[in-house]
């Protein structure tokens, strides 16, 4: 059977239909490239926002359209709205995040014990982007109760892996060529908590004693997860220079509305002991502009707090209410044409922070993993792809150098990219 895979939102369910085309593949289906040509499609859809929520709908209704007969989503928003996702077109069976698991065993009625799975091959999934870099899920769900947050509703409590199976898929990875692995999970640094004693930083300790990962990065890390003994890690130059620590207020009063465990000052503290510890760090994170009940003066806080994290990039996200969370029945709700603008205040100051960060590397040499061969012409071939402290690097290749490795010296920003050329 010829099967289409899609997924929209976050790297935790790229690793997710990552996993599925794997299973699809050891039971002898093909996964093919696009929907016209496919008898069946599972679509992982996300809720975040409404926005994503939208995107998801509209992919069904997409591949309804392109003639597949056979339609299974799953994910966050189809969890949240099974009864609406079971009404799109073509939609043969509604899996809930609970199910997600056992999603390609139950639709072939196979026992998950059958599947002998390849490696986690960097052979991209078709059709999605070319990713270098395998995403390896470690963790599911959040105890955390941040009264914006739809995805806990959508995930469900904290599990984690165990670190056998977390290893077992990263020596997978690195049998499939992956270059860099990418650890990712819905409270990354709630992992092992439900095990009793343990913390991530047993996990990270355990994957590089006992695999030869050459780079390993961790996603979203919530900043009370954290004390400054863990930046030690970074001793080990395996793991990547780069954190991202959600902030999503400058304002203790918000961040006090949104069940943050985490303060203004308590972030400065951590995100300067990171940067003493770990050499050029790139610290990113995520910002919410008009949450409710923001005021004047909490969302000047909140700027002037991000001009002082100088942080070297990040999301901003306009204030979306979800039904179900706490935040959508709060009072003050901000009129959305002034979320947009503080919005768009907020993402211009965290990209003249990112500008002053990428000028900092010019005439300096880093590693880069190329993930895109975007164009060919007769100088070459023209690489895009991450380094260590996840500057995007561009540069001329004589062959092409897709998932691999290779010393840059930068040369020129050049937007939100910088020019090198490769030693």
């Amino acid at each position: 059977m010829k099967i289409f895979l899609d997924t929209i939102g976050c790297r935790l369910n790229q690793a997710e239909i990552e996993n599925m085309a794997r299973q699809f593949r050891s039971a002898g289906h093909e996964i093919v490239a696009t929907a016209d040509s496919a008898e069946m499609a599972v679509v992982n859809t996300c809720a975040v926002t409404t926005q994503a929520a939208s995107d998801s709908r509209s992919k069904i209704r997409n591949i309804a359209r392109a003639g597949v007969q056979e339609i299974i989503p799953t994910g966050c928003w189809t969890t949240l709205q099974p009864k609406e996702a079971s009404t799109l077109p073509n939609v043969l069976k509604v899996v809930t995040n609970q199910e997600k698991d056992s999603l390609v065993a139950n639709i072939l009625k196979l026992e998950p014990s059958t599947f002998d799975l390849e490696p986690i091959d960097r052979s991209p999934i078709p059709g999605i982007h070319r990713r270098t870099r395998a995403f390896i899920k470690v963790q599911d769900g959040c105890d955390n109760k941040c009264t914006f947050c739809i995805t806990t509703v959508a995930r469900g409590e904290s599990k984690s892996r165990s670190l056998a199976n977390v290893i077992a898929d990263i020596n997978s990875a690195l049998a499939g060529d992956s270059k860099e692995i990418v650890l990712t999970g819905v409270h990354l640094g709630s992992w092992g908590q439900d095990f009793g004693n343990h913390h991530l930083r047993d996990l990270v300790k355990a994957i590089l004693r006992e695999t030869d990962v050459k780079r390993l990065r961790l996603s979203s890390l919530e900043p009370w997860d954290l004390d400054t003994d863990f930046f030690s890690l970074w001793n080990d130059k395996r793991l990547m220079p780069h954190l991202h620590l959600p902030l999503q207020s400058g304002s203790d009063a918000t961040l006090k509305r949104m069940l943050r465990k985490t303060t203004a000052a308590s972030f400065r503290e951590l995100v300067n002991s990171a940067r003493k510890q770990i050499p050029d760090v790139a610290i990113t994170t995520d910002i919410i502009a008009g949450f409710p009940g923001e005021t004047e003066e909490e969302f000047a806080e909140t700027l002037d707090f991000v001009k002082e994290m100088q942080f070297t990039g990040g999301h901003v996200f306009t204030y979306s209410s979800r039904p179900g969370t706490g935040a959508s029945r709060m009072k003050g709700q901000v009129k959305p044409e002034v979320r947009k603008k503080r919005n768009h205040i907020l993402q211009e100051a965290i990209e003249e922070s990112a500008k002053i960060y990428r000028q900092k590397f010019i005439g300096k040499k880093v590693s880069v993993l190329w993930e895109s061969t975007t164009e060919y012409d007769e100088f070459g071939w023209k690489m895009e792809g991450w380094s260590e402290n996840y500057l995007r690097v561009s540069a001329i290749a004589s062959s092409p150098r897709w998932n691999e490795v290779d010393k840059v010296k930068l040369i020129e920003v050049d937007g939100e990219k910088i020019k090198g050329e490769i030693e």
